[in-house]
């Protein structure tokens, strides 16, 4: 682990997978997850060529929380990581809640960013057309009119998620989840996002589900690509409709049978996309 400083003496505690001296690729991981987060075969990593960057947002792990943040502000956070590590132009991508954080980064820092790509990423709550809650799952429907009421509200569903847990996922995703490599991944990243307390899903929560992202979509100027699942109720496939209608530099690509956990399964051909 490295820990970089940003402008404002904040903390972002950064890792690194793949090769040191391979092609530069960030990814920004979902909510509630932590820089522990990446595809789970590193072996794919040393295969393409690549060195994959990933980082806590703030408030996850052991980076500093920014109360107040919203998704535009990680744009900012990553080209701070950027800058630390050396990288000039290098292509980005999000997972789930990561995405709007990766389209922000685009979206702000065309000059930098030379591709992007989401799996299974959100719409901005204020989508227009968008039933935003449509076709989602119980728990993040919850979520959702948390985020509308303020931070004390996330905080106490949250806190409530934390004892009496969140509704049972549909098969497709368990089936995801019950991949030996996959929970013994995500089993730590959840644990490491965690340690300190809440802070950073209370405020992913705020930014992604109940405020304007502070960004355009339609900004983004680099070739995107979107993946989602034709099955996924965590973030409906409604949202990927809207984004990718929304820009104009973007492929949607629509995986039918898939759930929310099917970008595990995308991720090798998003990620050969984007150093393409």
């Amino acid at each position: 682990m490295r820990e970089v400083i940003t402008g404002d003496g904040r903390t972002l505690a950064v890792e690194e997978w793949g090769v040191p001296s391979g092609v530069p690729v960030v990814s920004l991981h979902g909510s509630p997850m932590s820089r522990l987060a990446r595809y789970p075969d590193e072996g794919l990593f040393h295969e393409l060529g690549i060195r994959l960057i990933t980082y806590d947002r703030p408030g996850f792990g052991r980076s500093s929380p920014r109360p107040g943040r919203r998704v535009v502000d990680a744009a900012d956070d990553v080209a701070a990581v950027a800058d630390a590590l050396g990288l000039d132009r290098f292509p980005v991508f999000g997972v789930s809640g990561g995405g709007p954080h990766a389209l922000a980064f685009a979206a702000r820092h065309p000059d930098r960013a030379t591709r992007v790509g989401t799996l299974a990423s959100l719409a901005p709550r204020d989508a227009r057309g968008l039933d935003w809650t449509a076709g989602m799952n119980e728990g993040n429907r919850r979520s959702a009119a948390a985020a509308l009421t303020g931070r004390e509200a996330v905080l106490e569903h949250l806190g409530h998620v934390g004892t009496a847990g969140l509704p049972p996922l549909p098969e497709v995703e368990q089936a995801v989840l019950a991949r030996p490599e996959i929970s013994g991944m995500l089993g730590p990243a959840f644990a490491e996002a965690v340690r300190p307390g809440l802070d950073g899903w209370v405020d992913d929560v705020v930014a992604l589900f109940g405020t304007p992202w502070g960004f355009d979509p339609a900004a983004v100027e680099v070739p995107a690509r979107l993946w989602h699942g034709g099955l996924d109720t965590l973030v409906p496939p409604s949202h990927g409709d809207w984004l990718a209608a929304r820009m104009p530099t973007a492929t949607l690509v629509r995986q039918p049978g898939a759930g929310h956990g099917g970008h595990f399964d995308a991720t090798p051909a998003l990620l050969t996309w984007l150093i393409g």
